[in-house]
């Protein structure tokens, strides 16, 4: 098990910048891809980005490229997702997630452990 705590969500206008967190238990942190994903109402959950194990590779979905930047800091156990120019359009649940190496990054089915999320209320 691999529990893991999300923080940073909140009611932002758009334009402006959120920073999430998550926060994972135990001493095994740095053996897991992390990944980022977001589910609006009515929608399906969808990839948003993803960061290897060592934090030097990262995959981010199209929408969301040049906007959010995932980094991973493994002393402190935490993943982070930066969110700049914010629309309303990003709004919705962000959960993150860990994932052993040998799955795909942008399948929810690849994942393993969940968090519980964090919701993001972008305002026009």
């Amino acid at each position: 098990q691999v529990p893991l705590v999300e923080t940073g969500g909140g009611l932002v206008e758009a334009g402006g910048s959120l920073r999430l967190s998550c926060a994972a238990s135990g001493h095994t942190f740095s053996s897991y891809t992390m990944g980022w994903f977001r589910q609006a109402p009515g929608k399906e959950r969808e990839f948003v980005a993803a960061v290897s194990r060592s934090g030097i590779g990262t995959y981010n979905e199209d929408s969301v490229k040049g906007r959010f930047t995932i980094s991973r800091d493994n002393a402190k156990n935490t993943v982070y997702l930066q969110m700049n120019s914010l629309k309303p359009e990003d709004t919705a649940v962000y959960v993150c997630a860990a994932k052993l190496p040998t799955t795909s990054i942008y399948s929810p089915s690849g994942y393993n452990y969940w968090g519980q999320g964090t919701q993001v209320t972008v305002s026009s």
